[in-house]
């Protein structure tokens, strides 16, 4: 490398180390609270392992070995996953020994409600299957259906979000985010029974709050009316309610901390609601007027929308 390049080279170094002095929020210096995002990932995988058992992994589930199997996963889950709740709570500071506590009394809470995701996540299933006609299994939905990652990678991030861990939960569900196209807040409350129909584009508010029997699909937003006040709507509900038995079609938007959709709604394409809606209603956007004007070579159609709204009970 020649002398001209080698002094570009320190330049643009110490450029950056006084960067990072400048900016020191978004640089970490021999930290103890590093969560190793790797490590949360395969987290994930042991976990999910454990919820579908022999539907993932590299070792073939035997009957006589599957005490062995459970064992070794919980194992490597109890050491992985205490490590990194350890990270997170000291990133909130307070004494080391009080944290290696409270990171061991989580992580063995934690645990011990697996057999009540395993359940939730049998009614999942059954909805997906129940609810798709061109589900051939529920081995195909469990090994293909991109809904179903969502749901349980959201379902495993509550328990920890509810056991007030940091950073952790909303690692979890980002990357489901980034594998699916669905957004689903750690913090949002979903009932059994809850069926993804496609899944792409859905998302899902901290403060939702979702009820049993619930199908949702493709392009669906359950958000904020407003965030301009920042940090300051920190804890307060700002996400609606789904009540259960509700049916939300792709494209539709529900925004609103008050708003609350009644048991057995139903809820049309592209709908745009921010008030609330009685139980056993249908909410549509009025059929639209299409105007059809062909060009001279019959090749050019244009159409227009109509832009009112019908309730129709």
């Amino acid at each position: 490398m020649s002398p001209q390049a080698d002094n570009k080279i320190q330049n643009l170094v110490e450029m950056l180390v006084k960067s990072y002095r400048e900016e020191a929020d978004i640089i970490k210096i021999e930290a103890k609270n590093q969560i190793n995002k790797a490590v949360v990932v395969d987290i994930i995988e042991d976990l999910r392992c454990l919820i579908f058992a022999g539907f993932f992994g590299r070792k073939r589930l035997k009957e006589d070995g599957l005490e062995y199997y459970v064992g070794e996963l919980l194992e490597n889950l109890l050491y992985n996953l205490e490590k990194q709740i350890r990270r997170a709570l000291r990133t909130r500071g307070g004494r080391e020994v009080r944290i290696a506590a409270e990171a061991e009394r989580i992580t063995h809470v934690f645990l011990g409600k697996l057999p009540r995701i395993r359940s939730m996540m049998a009614t999942d299933v059954d909805s997906s299957f129940d609810g798709d006609p061109a589900a051939s299994s529920k081995d195909e939905i469990i090994l293909s259906y991109p809904g179903i990652y969502a749901i349980l990678v959201s379902r495993l991030a509550h328990e920890l979000y509810q056991l007030d861990v940091p950073l952790i939960p909303r690692m979890m569900t980002e990357h489901a985010h980034s594998l699916t196209g669905i957004d689903i807040h750690p913090g949002a409350s979903i009932g059994h029974h809850f069926f993804l129909d496609h899944g792409t584009g859905i998302v899902v508010g901290e403060t939702t709050i979702i009820g049993d029997y619930v199908k949702v699909y493709q392009g669906v937003t359950l958000g904020a009316l407003s965030t301009r006040g920042g940090q300051i709507l920190n804890g307060v509900k700002r996400h609606p309610t789904i009540e259960n038995h509700v049916t939300i079609y792709s494209g539709a938007s529900i925004f609103g901390g008050d708003t609350v959709i009644g048991e057995g709604v139903v809820i049309g394409s592209n709908a745009f609601i921010t008030k609330s809606v009685p139980e056993k209603t249908r909410v549509s956007i009025r059929n639209p007027e299409l105007q059809f004007k062909m060009d001279e070579k019959n090749q050019s159609v244009e159409f227009q929308q109509g832009e009112f709204w019908d309730y129709v009970i």
